[in-house]
């Protein structure tokens, strides 16, 4: 039996997870999903600053007092840039890093350090006039221009579900650095799972982007890849929970 930490992206929280735990547990699997400050059910704990590295904490100390070992870390999205920077915090406490569709930062960087210049304006403007300088609403553009939800027998608009839980992120974690320190962080065994179904425009884990390249080409990595669209745990959690079974 593995233990699973599962954590999420920008503007969601644990519960985004919730189409793919019944079929984890149901393999006998631990899993836990925390929610990041400022987000899901601790949007009220949202301040300016919150930042990366309170993420960071947010993760270890739920490593720390459940007092898990051998854990499994999957970021979703934004989370692959929580789970590199845990790693270097608690490696000792994991097993496999797992990167769902998202970002691989290097010491130094940060979420906003890799977008375009343009890229970059256009979430200052959003942040400026949408967010009371201090909140990050995301693109309306990319959520109009995302595929529709696929795969998943729910009695309930699934986009509905998710449109009205998101809250605006805290801008302090897209521009605060990763800062990795621990040498034994870096020799965890790591797998790449590519979403292959991306919107027009997309600019976040497109088939180019330097973190699939280095999981594509470098033999430390093991890459798979799903036939969905970002959001693998609610498009194709069947197809997510093998890959995550054949990490165990």
């Amino acid at each position: 039996m593995a233990t699973y930490v599962l954590v999420h992206g920008s503007q969601y929280g644990g519960w985004c997870w919730r189409p793919l735990l019944p079929l984890l547990r149901a393999a006998g699997h631990e899993v836990y999903t925390p929610t990041l400050t400022g987000l899901g059910e601790r949007s009220h704990l949202a301040t300016p600053e919150v930042g990366q590295e309170t993420h960071v904490l947010d993760v270890v100390n739920a490593l720390k007092y459940e007092d898990l070992h051998d854990v499994i870390l999957v970021g979703h999205s934004l989370g692959g840039m929580v789970i590199t920077a845990v790693a270097n915090d608690a490696a000792e406490r994991l097993a496999h890093l797992v990167y769902l569709d998202a970002i691989v930062p290097e010491d130094g960087q940060s979420r906003a350090s890799l977008m375009s210049p343009e890229g970059r304006a256009r979430m200052e403007e959003r942040v400026r006039l949408r967010g009371d300088g201090w909140r990050n609403p995301g693109s309306e553009r990319r959520r109009e221009a995302s595929e529709p939800l696929l795969g998943w027998d729910a009695p309930f608009d699934s986009k509905e579900w998710e449109r009205v839980r998101r809250v605006p992120h805290p801008y302090k974690a897209l521009t605060e650095p990763v800062r990795l320190r621990d040498p034994a962080a870096l020799s965890l065994p790591r797998t790449f799972i590519y979403c292959t179904r991306k919107p027009p425009g997309d600019a976040t884990t497109h088939d180019r982007a330097p973190s699939v390249q280095r999981a594509r080409t470098d033999p430390v990595w093991r890459y798979r890849e799903l036939a969905c669209g970002h959001m693998a745990m609610v498009e194709a959690p069947e197809q997510l929970a093998e890959l995550l079974f054949e990490v165990a």
